[in-house]
């Protein structure tokens, strides 16, 4: 499957649940339990210790399932990229850009979401070949904010991170953004073992999308 094809794929979908966790079980969990509720894009953090293990067990247990897209988040290396790549990632995700990173993903033709926040590393995020990017923090903005990006830059495919919770993600998807990101409220609840809640708050997102 091509970049673009995963590009759709998450616009189709529009949500994605970043999971990090303390260990495999945890991060397999919390991923399945988000599956369940509805939101089968996943993208599973290397600040976890065992994600390239995650990633390999997820792409296992759902080969059979189209809808569910296993990527790698916090990739802040081409090393790190390589290794997700290979463990089966269909994208990857980094808090900021990274040009090596970016060539390595290109070479294997894998979807690379670099972090942005300013128009200079939007665009140049752009000219490197990324077909979407990360608005990160969130937090430290508004939704209006989406709609000055894309007032120079019309073109730019958005995925939002930070902050996006159920009380606001319906603002950042009428601003524009093209999918959102999902992580605190997921990890908090995967910490205290709580995987039911998990999927009762997928659902709820689900339903909101």
């Amino acid at each position: 499957m091509s970049k673009s094809d995963t590009v759709i794929q998450l616009k189709q979908q529009k949500l994605v649940a970043v999971i990090r966790g303390e260990n495999s079980a945890e991060g397999i969990n919390a991923s399945n339990a988000c599956i369940k509720g509805g939101i089968k894009a996943i993208e599973v953090a290397y600040t976890n210790p065992e994600a390239s293990d995650i990633i390999k067990v997820l792409n296992q247990t759902y080969k059979h399932d189209t809808d569910v897209i296993i990527g790698a988040g916090t990739v802040l290396d081409a090393t790190t990229a390589r290794l997700a790549i290979l463990s089966g990632a269909r994208y990857i995700v980094s808090p900021s850009f990274h040009q090596e990173t970016a060539l390595m993903c290109h070479l294997y033709n894998v979807l690379y979401i670099p972090g942005c926040f300013t128009l200079t590393e939007i665009t140049t995020a752009l000219e490197s070949g990324c077909e979407i990017i990360k608005l990160f923090p969130g937090n430290a903005i508004s939704p209006s904010y989406v709609s000055a990006i894309k007032a120079p830059i019309p073109q730019v495919s958005i995925m939002v991170t930070g902050g996006v919770n159920l009380q606001n993600a319906t603002d950042w998807l009428n601003a524009g953004v093209d999918a959102i990101g999902i992580g605190g409220e997921f990890n908090k609840l995967a910490a205290k073992q709580d995987f039911e809640a998990i999927t009762a708050l997928a659902q709820d997102y689900r339903h909101l999308v």
